[in-house]
Order: C-alpha cells, then sequence, then structure tokens
C-alpha cells in the first residue's frame, strides 16, 4: 500500500520552487486569465489528492502563483508614452539612502496623492539625485534620510538595463523588487521635505551613523554590515576580497547570525523561568523560551532589512514554535520545507534571488549529510560542514556568479568561528546596548571592529593571491544537474563506488566549451556598455579589446561593472592588447577597472591623448594574430590633435570577411579615407563611426564599405539622440542591415568559412521581463 503524499512537505516544497522557477524561464507569459484558472484548478487537485499527483498540482500552482505576480509587477511599471517625461510626486524615501561624491541613490515610494499621476500612485522608484556641475554640491541632498516624506520634480523612464554576458540582469531585478520606473531629481525644480525620517530604516541610519561616529578605523563599514546589514560602506573592492575568499556570506547578514539571537533569548527566557518557577503556571517553559525566540529573531530580521535569508530563519523558527505549541515532533527538513512553501507563496518572485537558493540550498545539503553532527567533536563537525558547504554549494555559486574561491574553504575554517563567535555577537551587543539607551553600544563595536582587524591581514593576503578566485565562463544549462550529481555522488557515504568518475561530471561546469574561432576565423563581440563603447575581437588564442566603455568619476565605471564581467563570462582569461580609440570618457573610461584586471602588454592610443603605457595606433601599422591581420587605418602621424576625428580606425581582416571599428571619426575623416584607400575600407560588419551622429557615416563611406551588418552603439534614449534618423536612413538605403546594443544588448558576429553569423543578447536568451521587446510591443500598439 503506497504512502499518502502530505500536503505539505519537502516533496510538494520542492515542486512548488520548480514551478515557480520554471514559469520564469518561460519568454512570455501566458494570458492572465489562463493563469487564474491553472491556479485554481490546481489548489483543488493539491488539497483533495493525496498521492503523486498532488506533487504535480503543487508544481502548476507554483507556475501559476509565480505567473500573476510576474504579470503584475510587469503591469505597473512605467508606460512607454509617459517616458523621458517629467512628473511631480510626494512619497517616502525607502530603505538606506546611497550617498556618494556626486549623487544619492535611493528609492522612493510615491504616495497617492492628487498631484501624482495614476501611474505612479503608490509604485516604488529608484532614483538618483545629481549635483549640479555648475551649482557644486546641492545641500538639499545631504538631508536626504530613510524614512522621510519629500515632494519633488522627477524624469522618469521603464526599467531598463544594459544585456551582456554574464549572470547580472538589472531588468530581472528590477521586475523581482516591483520597480515601476527609475529616473532623477530635477535639481533646477523645488524640492521640499515635508515630514523628517522616521521608522525602522530611520533608527538604523541612525545606528549606522553612530557606529561611523564611534569606531574611527577603516573596518567600521564592516561592523555596520555585521550589525545591522548595511552594506553601503563596501566598496567593488571590499566586495572583490569578499568573493575571492568566500566569506560574503558572514559579511551580509544571514540566518546563523538571526538563529544567534533567537537562541540567545531563549536561553535568557529559559533561565527566567528556571529563577521564577511560578511562570511555568501561565506558559510551560519550552514554549516560552520558542516564542521569545521567534519574537527577538523577527525584530533582528527588521534591523536588518528583511533580507532573504533572514526571512528564511524566521519562518523556520516560527514553524518551530508552532510545533512546540502544539506538542508536535518536527525534523528539520520539514521545518526548511514549511518555510520554503511560506515564501513562496508570499513572494514565488524570490525564486530569482541568489540568496533564496544559497540559504535553502545550504542548509538542505547539511541536514542531508550530517544528520549525527551533535554527537560530533566542534573540530570534526567544523570541517565535516565546510566540506559539505564547498561541494554542496559550488555548483550554485559557479551558476549564478561565474566564480569560484579557491581560497574560501582555508578562509572559512577560521572566520566562521572567530567572526560567528566573537565579532557577530560583540557586533550585535552593541547594537542591542543601542537600542536599549541611545549611546550605550559604542564599546562592543569598538571592540568588535578590533577584533575583526585581527583576522583580516589574513583574508586581505589570501583574497590578493592571483588563484585566490576562479572566474568561470558560461556553461550550457545541463551542466548545472550534472554538477549537483556529482556533488550528491561525492557527498555520499565513504565506500560508495563510482566517486572518481562522478568527478567527470564536474567538466561541462568548471572546463566549459568557450566556442573560440578556428585558425583563421574571428569573433567580434560588441558589449553593450551604454551611452559607449566596447568591441572584443578574438581569434584563435588570442583577444584584443577595442575600447573599455565609459566612466563618471567617484560614481559608474564600466569597465568594473560591465567589461570585466563580460570578459570573463566570454572566457577570456588574458587580453594580448588594448586599443584606446580615443580619450573620451565614453569611449577610455573603464580602461584603468580592464587593466587592473588584465595587464594587456600592448596599449595603443591616438598619439596625443595621454593613455598610460600607450603606443601610437599609426595608419599603417598591423600585426597578424592566428591568421587574423589587425591594421590601421587612421590616424596617420601628421594628423593634428582633433580628439574624436584622431580616432584610431582599426581595420580586422580574415580569410571570411573583415570588420572595420572607425570610433568617433567624422565625416570629413571618413572622405579622407576613402580617397586614401576606398578597398580598405570594405567590411562584412561594421560599427558606425561616433555611436551613428549625425555628424559621421558620409554615403560615400558608407558605399565603400559595403557592409552587410551596421551596428549603432548607444544607450538606449541618449541625450543625444543617437544614432540620428538620417544615419539610419542612409545606412538602410545601401540595403545593410542595422543592429543596435540598445535594441539587441551584445552583439556576437563571428567571421568564419560558413559565412558570416550574427547573435544577440536579447535574442539568444529571450526573457519575459525583456524590457527592449516589451517596449516594441507598446510602440506597436
Amino acid at each position: 500500500m503506497r504512502d499518502p503524499v502530505p500536503a505539505v512537505g519537502i516533496a510538494t516544497a520542492a515542486a512548488l520552487v520548480l514551478g515557480a522557477l520554471a514559469c520564469l524561464q518561460l519568454p512570455r507569459l501566458p494570458p492572465a486569465w489562463g493563469m487564474g484558472l491553472l491556479l485554481a484548478a490546481a489548489l483543488v487537485v493539491w488539497v483533495r489528492r493525496d498521492d503523486g499527483i498532488r506533487t504535480i498540482a503543487a508544481f502548476v500552482f507554483g507556475a501559476a502563483l509565480c505567473g500573476l505576480h510576474a504579470a503584475h509587477a510587469l503591469s505597473v511599471q512605467l508606460p512607454v508614452v509617459m517616458e523621458r517625461g517629467d512628473f511631480a510626486v510626494e512619497g517616502r524615501v525607502e530603505g538606506l539612502p546611497i550617498h556618494e561624491r556626486q549623487r544619492t541613490a535611493f528609492l522612493f515610494r510615491a504616495g497617492a496623492g492628487a498631484a501624482v499621476p495614476d501611474a505612479l500612485r503608490g509604485r516604488l522608484l529608484r532614483l538618483s539625485w545629481y549635483d549640479d556641475r555648475r551649482e557644486g554640491p546641492d545641500p538639499r541632498r545631504a538631508t536626504l534620510q530613510a524614512g522621510s516624506t519629500w515632494t519633488f520634480t522627477v524624469r522618469l523612464r521603464a526599467p531598463r538595463s544594459l544585456r551582456n554576458p554574464g549572470w547580472f540582469d538589472g531588468e530581472r531585478r528590477a521586475m523581482a523588487q516591483r520597480v515601476s520606473a527609475v529616473g532623477y531629481v530635477r535639481t533646477a525644480e523645488p524640492a521640499h521635505r515635508i515630514e523628517a525620517g522616521r521608522g525602522i530604516d530611520r533608527w538604523r541610519e541612525r545606528v549606522a551613523t553612530r557606529i561611523d561616529a564611534v569606531v574611527p578605523r577603516d573596518s567600521s563599514r564592516y561592523v555596520r554590515a555585521l550589525a545591522i546589514g548595511d552594506t553601503r560602506g563596501l566598496g567593488d573592492l571590499d566586495w572583490e576580497a569578499l568573493r575571492a575568499t568566500g566569506l560574503t556570506h558572514l559579511v551580509a547578514i544571514s540566518g546563523f547570525h538571526v538563529g544567534m539571537v533567537g537562541g540567545f533569548f531563549a536561553l535568557v527566557a529559559t533561565g527566567l523561568w528556571w529563577c521564577l518557577p511560578w511562570l511555568g503556571r501561565w506558559l510551560p517553559r519550552p514554549q516560552a523560551a520558542a516564542i521569545v525566540a521567534l519574537a527577538t529573531s523577527t525584530v533582528y530580521a527588521a534591523v536588518a532589512g528583511w533580507e532573504l535569508p533572514t526571512v528564511r530563519t524566521v519562518l523556520m523558527i516560527a514553524v518551530v514554535v508552532v510545533a512546540r505549541l502544539s506538542r508536535r515532533h518536527l525534523r528539520i527538513a520539514d521545518s526548511l520545507a514549511y518555510a520554503a512553501i511560506a515564501v513562496v507563496l508570499v513572494d514565488p518572485m524570490s525564486v530569482l534571488s541568489a540568496g533564496f537558493w544559497l540559504s535553502f540550498a545550504g542548509v538542505a545539503w547539511l541536514v542531508w549529510c550530517l544528520p549525527d553532527a551533535r554527537e560530533w567533536s566542534k573540530l570534526r563537525g567544523l570541517l565535516a560542514s565546510q566540506w559539505v558547504a564547498t561541494i554542496g554549494l559550488l555548483p550554485l555559486t559557479v551558476i549564478l556568479f561565474g566564480q569560484a574561491s579557491l581560497a574560501g574553504p582555508l578562509a572559512n575554517l577560521v572566520a566562521i568561528p572567530w567572526w560567528s563567535l566573537v565579532v557577530v555577537p560583540l557586533s550585535l551587543v552593541g547594537t542591542g546596548l543601542e537600542a536599549v539607551h541611545g549611546g550605550a553600544g559604542g564599546w562592543a563595536w569598538q571592540a568588535a571592529a578590533w577584533t575583526f582587524d585581527l583576522s583580516w591581514p589574513l583574508f586581505d593576503w589570501l583574497a590578493s593571491s592571483p588563484v585566490a578566485l576562479w572566474w568561470l565562463p558560461e556553461s550550457h544549462w545541463l551542466a548545472l544537474p550534472f554538477a549537483l550529481v556529482a556533488a550528491f555522488w561525492l557527498l555520499l557515504p565513504r565506500g560508495v563506488p563510482g566517486k572518481g568518475l562522478a568527478t567527470l561530471l564536474w567538466m561541462p561546469l568548471l572546463w566549459p566549451d568557450r566556442q573560440l574561432p578556428r585558425h583563421g576565423e574571428a569573433e567580434v563581440v560588441v558589449l553593450d556598455v551604454g551611452q559607449g563603447l566596447s568591441v572584443l575581437v578574438r581569434t584563435a588564442r588570442h583577444a584584443v579589446l577595442y575600447d573599455t566603455g565609459p566612466a563618471v568619476p567617484d560614481a559608474y565605471d564600466a569597465g568594473e561593472r560591465v567589461v570585466v564581467p563580460a570578459l570573463q563570462a566570454l572566457g577570456v582569461r588574458r587580453l594580448d592588447a588594448v586599443v584606446v580609440s580615443h580619450g573620451d570618457a565614453d569611449h577610455a573610461g573603464g580602461f584603468g577597472a580592464v587593466q587592473r584586471r588584465y595587464a594587456a602588454p600592448v596599449v595603443f592610443a591616438p598619439q596625443w591623448d595621454r593613455v598610460p603605457g600607450a603606443a601610437p595606433c599609426l595608419a599603417e601599422s598591423a600585426w597578424r594574430m592566428d591568421g587574423v591581420t589587425f591594421r590601421f587605418l587612421h590616424p596617420d602621424v601628421h594628423f593634428p590633435a582633433f580628439r574624436n576625428p584622431s580616432s584610431c580606425v582599426l581595420r580586422i581582416e580574415t580569410a571570411h570577411g573583415a570588420a572595420l571599428l572607425p570610433g568617433d571619426i567624422d565625416a570629413v575623416v571618413e572622405r579622407l579615407l576613402v580617397r586614401r584607400d576606398a578597398a580598405s575600407l570594405d567590411a562584412d560588419v561594421v560599427v558606425a563611426a561616433h555611436h551613428g551622429s549625425r555628424s559621421s557615416s558620409d554615403p560615400r563611406f558608407i558605399r565603400a564599405t559595403g557592409a552587410a551588418v551596421v551596428m549603432m552603439a548607444a544607450g538606449h534614449g541618449n541625450r543625444f539622440g543617437h544614432p540620428h534618423h538620417d544615419v539610419m536612413r542612409r545606412w538602410a538605403r545601401t540595403g545593410t542591415a542595422i543592429g543596435s546594443t540598445a535594441g539587441g544588448g551584445a552583439s556576437h558576429f563571428r567571421l568564419q568559412a560558413g559565412g558570416l553569423a550574427i547573435m544577440q543578447e536579447r535574442t539568444r536568451r529571450p526573457r519575459l521581463w525583456d524590457a527592449a521587446r516589451r517596449a516594441d510591443a507598446q510602440g506597436a500598439q
């Protein structure tokens, strides 16, 4: 006789999660009415059946529920007809504002006042407040506080991000966070604070300021992260060091921290009930300890900003409390399953976050592999748990972040006991004392910083090792299930045969096929860097980068945020040369970040631009790699320093076709090149000069190229109006296919024996949250 499938259990929890995940892999959502019918039917079957059909019903229910959430999240995003418009809004600052040197970034919940447009009422906006370059720092920006109420004018657009190889997807994050629009405050218009900051976030902001005041060390930013989950002070280099050592899970407030708080206060309650036995008449001691643990862990999760790992732990504690109150025995695996069900029912799109998978998968691996860990010594338990976490979470870490920390196991052996038992408790004690009385937590935070500084030199040394972090290229989706099977097999008890063969299943994930061109072929990848340019040219064994993307001092650096991650996702291990077409920030801004990571031995730039270590890109100079010729066509040695017109013009020639990268030259230089050597301009692929500016793409130049495809590398909705419609018409008249990074994302062109092959990121991986496709659909209506 078969065993019935519980309505709420491990099987239904797994099915519910997988259903939500499967829905989010669809390129388009079914109609809302269809998903509603599926939801109702699946719920009926889930409740009434007790066999394997119940698991299928849970899967369908999860998919339909997630689809309805996704449909609503996309429906509240700003319509295309309202983009680039200015709107007067009134509302409240949510979360902690991020104050930078020249701007403040913050989330803003628009109110429901009559002055607020209907499409924005109650919506979440992601805004930036910039200083005016002519007026200098804006004093009003410094008064922006968490929880404060403001009225100002903003310019908005629908959430839209860059699409490149790699794991980051800004449009996915915007949908998961229910962000309706992004934009900036119009500083020339009136801006007034209606009400000062209040609420839990304002208290967190005050605590962060207090920590900075009492802890004069650089480590104060880490104490803030550990005490209240405030990671605003951690820069790119800090996160890079934490990723290299595998310690990000300890700095971000995790479920362990929440459990520590709940466990501590449970012990306090137990002691109180022990000292005052008469309290047991009102409530037995075990139940009292459980209720206190739940209450205090909930408060701490709120202080930490309700991060997903903390929510998971609070839900698990809540399940345990219910079991205690009902005097039922509950396994850890069951409480984990109940927590997963609760999270998905409340927010099914939480499966899009890395924290969901690392949080639940980490606990699941430990529960399955170490059922008898309580009987072991502490050292054995620490070593075993570290081994299980390293092997079990490696597949997810590679898929989610494209990296593996080789120094992580060693760093965690030191950091887990020291930070978790010394640094974190001191940070939490400081936060607790500060909540009781302002100014009382200073000594604890200072002690936490001192103990943190004792350990950080070791981790900093490990992070600086060239082998600390292993960046891995994108792999086929089948690599993940293969790697999970391999991890499962390796973590089986000793004596199970075939573990050596199981390691082969790691190969598709850790050593994927990079699909490099053959000898004599080339791949040209025009990255999506917004209003700027960066092009990767790969041959069989070499790689050359033409331009490095835009950057804004003390703010955004596309080299760090876009170019380097994209190169790593493509499996570029080294750059043999970097060409900086000219010194403008939209082309050379990311040069420093690229060189820090790749240290290309050869750099070319116009002789008048001051690019560190660069040789001049003189016309007719050339080199050859793997049967592919790279040749500069411009400028010559006598050409004056004219900035854009002085750009390096690079021709890549293979046996199967050619590509032309003209930088930001104008029509005058284009005509000069036509007169000098029109035959050298012949190319299959051309990146339009100056992002498709009206001052470039001369008709004679266009005819001389005879291009099959022209790419417009420009940011969506940029203020320059690139690419200009006249330029688009000029190219279209010659029968040239026109592509753009704004519409298609990063674009791959392969000059190969079978002919020109073209692939764009937005079409290679269609997503239901794709902003470009939805904008086109709205524009066609």
